[in-house]
């Protein structure tokens, strides 16, 4: 059996060998990034200065300065921990054998049920390349562990993800076969910022709306 590694894929392998598509629009893309929630003065603060810091760094962080710096700061300040429901891991390696190819890899950060350990990813799989110089296809890479957390789960329902360039976020969502990726949201932009911050609250929404709270 042929294992392919996330970090392989792109788009044209995943179309050619998984039979994925891309398409315009997706209800599930366009209904995640309506998001219009209203961000408290707080969040709007913090937002201000995790913009201005990747305004000053972002042509020289690597991958692990941007997480540490910009993601991780947006990620905390949804807080998507649920005890015994589900959690944010980061660097966890999953796998699933889809069309007799066996998909795997280690992925930067994924909403997963599960508390202390990731049981099924269901959520945002994150792939973030420094601007300069990333190498591979992180839309391709993020499609790949999209199709193994659709595999480990109900694949009736939508998967959602978002890869990251440097400040550059663009959303995506899986349905079936078909899937459908964002325009771009520039971190460096307040507005922006503010609205991706938008769209990670009402993702934690979804999130709520597809777990059910544990037993007393």
């Amino acid at each position: 059996m042929e294992t392919i590694n996330f970090n392989d894929c792109t788009l044209v392998f995943l179309d050619k060998h998984f039979t994925t598509r891309r398409v315009e629009s997706l209800n599930s893309l366009n209904e995640w990034l309506k998001a219009d929630m209203e961000i408290s003065d707080l969040h709007i603060g913090m937002i201000q200065l995790l913009t201005n810091s990747l305004q000053q760094n972002v042509l020289h962080w690597n991958e692990q300065d941007l997480s540490l710096h910009f993601i991780g700061p947006m990620f905390s300040l949804i807080s998507f921990t649920k005890p015994y429901r589900f959690n944010l891991f980061a660097q966890r390696t999953f796998s699933a054998v889809i069309n007799d190819i066996q998909l795997s890899g280690k992925v930067d950060e994924v909403i997963a049920t599960g508390y202390q350990e990731p049981e099924a990813p269901f959520f945002a799989f994150n792939e973030y390349k420094k601007e300069m110089e990333y190498k591979g296809d992180p839309a391709g890479q993020a499609l790949a562990a999209m199709l193994v957390g659709q595999s480990l789960n109900d694949n009736t329902k939508p998967i959602y993800g978002c890869y990251v360039i440097g400040s550059i976020w663009r959303f995506m969502t899986l349905e079936a076969k078909r899937y459908a990726i964002s325009k771009s949201y520039d971190g460096t932009d307040f507005e922006d910022a503010c609205q991706i911050l938008r769209i990670l609250f009402q993702l934690k929404e979804y999130c709520m709306e597809r777990t059910q709270a544990p037993a007393e």
